[in-house]
């Protein structure tokens, strides 16, 4: 375990941030490799994977839930040097992790059919969805228990382990992908069908790995079957914590399904141009999420262990950090929106549409970066309940003019990127407000426990 209670917060940010950053990069790497590859088949196949990445969303509403709920358990616990009740968290989110896993498994198999239906643009990308999701769903389930155990890792400052197994499982991915696609050598042509495959053995050669590192080098937190009865106490606290943040990323699941219904009418290209677009804004946000994923444990072992005043270090350090780095990443997007989307397909149609997604949505890239770190910085806290409210207030203002103005006569798709931009200025600034009014709440502990010395039970004043 490492002690975040001790030393520089912002050189703890900087240190956690780079190591979740080499691991995303390298996701995010397989992420536009795999996309690459699938791109060779076609504007259909891209929309296929677009429209079945979807349940990309849900999957992390699920496991954010578990693993925002875990990490601030295991953190906070970890800064009162309570150690006993940290692994028993552990062991009740691994458990969770197996429960929600197999429940969602059983959910979405029955749903496929009718989801790829739904949402594509023709019978020809409904096809490919269905034939993607056959090995992607397998796949998706199996990141219940990498994400609490890689969460658990986290919340005691430890990285190095998690980013290793991610970053052999990505190469693994990337190898297997493009062999699976085309049939190349011994390997049966598969097309769509092929990515997810590959997808699903990557991530079950990591869920081993990870497994065994717990049995055999890390001694902080144990499995302890004795302790794999569920506790109402443990699951009510998981929930209350995670299922707000949870339902942040069921938000955003419903945002892009409300896009892709609103540009349906424009055809695969438009579909395709989102879906590419969508992903580069994903790889653009890597160094922000690696911050944020960063910013939890801290603020979380610093709460824990009463330490107020760096708390407060960490979320302004947090805030800084990822604003320069948006900046950078806004300046890149507005002037090289074309050139990223045209290394992924050569349709101008596709092109066009995704250039100008990237190039209207880099305004709040900003924006992004600070809903994104505050978010992160509740978690910490343990309450997520105030970021789930802006993120509602902010889908309901976007949601609703989109689906109007849909209906126009003069509706082009870039109103729906305005409407988008104006909607997460708003967050961010709900989230400032809420997060000020919070600490203020908060960060006044016990008399008798000043700062710097753990409150026995962990009991939060205010």
């Amino acid at each position: 375990m490492k002690d975040l209670t001790q030393g520089s917060v912002t050189k703890h940010l900087l240190q956690m941030t780079a190591f979740l950053a080499i691991s995303m990069l390298v996701q995010t790497l397989y992420l536009l490799a795999d996309l690459y590859w699938v791109g060779h088949l076609g504007k259909e196949a891209i929309a296929a994977v677009g429209v079945a990445g979807n349940f990309t969303m849900i999957v992390l509403a699920l496991t954010q839930m578990l693993g925002v709920g875990t990490t601030t358990l295991i953190s906070q616990a970890a800064g009162r040097k309570d150690q006993p009740q940290a692994e028993l968290a552990f062991n009740q989110s691994f458990l969770m992790s197996l429960i929600v896993a197999v429940a969602l498994g059983i959910f979405s198999f029955l749903l496929r059919d009718f989801y790829c239906e739904s949402l594509s643009a023709d019978a020809v990308t409904a096809s490919l969805a269905k034939s993607y999701l056959l090995w992607f769903i397998p796949g998706l389930l199996l990141q219940f228990p990498l994400v609490a155990l890689g969460s658990a890792l986290r919340a005691t400052g430890i990285i190095k382990p998690t980013v290793g197994f991610q970053v052999l499982s990505v190469v693994l991915n990337m190898i297997l992908a493009p062999l699976l696609i085309f049939g190349i050598g011994p390997w049966p042509k598969l097309g769509v069908t092929g990515a997810a495959l590959a997808t699903f053995i990557s991530i079950l050669v990591a869920d081993v790995l990870m497994i065994l590192y717990f049995e055999r080098s890390y001694h902080y937190l144990r499995f302890r079957f004795a302790q794999f009865r569920p506790q109402t106490r443990i699951w009510n606290s998981l929930l209350r914590i995670g299922l707000p943040a949870g339902a942040e990323f069921i938000l955003m699941s419903v945002y892009i399904i409300i896009v892709y219904s609103i540009i349906r009418g424009f055809g695969a290209a438009a579909q395709a141009g989102f879906g590419v677009g969508a992903r580069i804004m994903q790889a653009l946000f890597l160094p922000v999420v690696a911050l944020s994923f960063a910013v939890a444990p801290v603020v979380g072992q610093n709460f824990g262990g009463r330490r107020g005043d760096r708390v407060r270090r960490s979320i302004y350090s947090a805030i800084g950090i990822g604003s320069a780095m948006m900046l950078l990443l806004t300046i890149t997007a507005q002037f090289s929106s074309t050139a990223m989307i045209r290394a992924f397909s050569n349709d101008s149609a596709v092109i066009a549409f995704g250039s100008d997604y990237l190039k209207i949505v880099s305004v709040n890239f900003i924006a992004a970066g600070i809903a994104f770190t505050t978010s992160s910085a509740f978690q910490g806290i343990g309450n997520t309940l105030p970021p789930l409210i802006s993120s509602m207030t902010r889908l309901v203002l976007f949601a609703l003019p989109a689906t109007l103005l849909s209906f126009h006569p003069g509706f082009q798709i870039r109103h729906v990127w305005y409407l988008s931009v104006g909607s997460i200025i708003f967050q961010a600034c709900c989230n400032l407000l809420l997060l000020r009014r919070e600490l203020q709440r908060k960060l006044v502990f016990p008399q008798n426990f000043p700062e710097g010395i753990a409150e026995p039970g962990g009991a939060v004043a205010g």
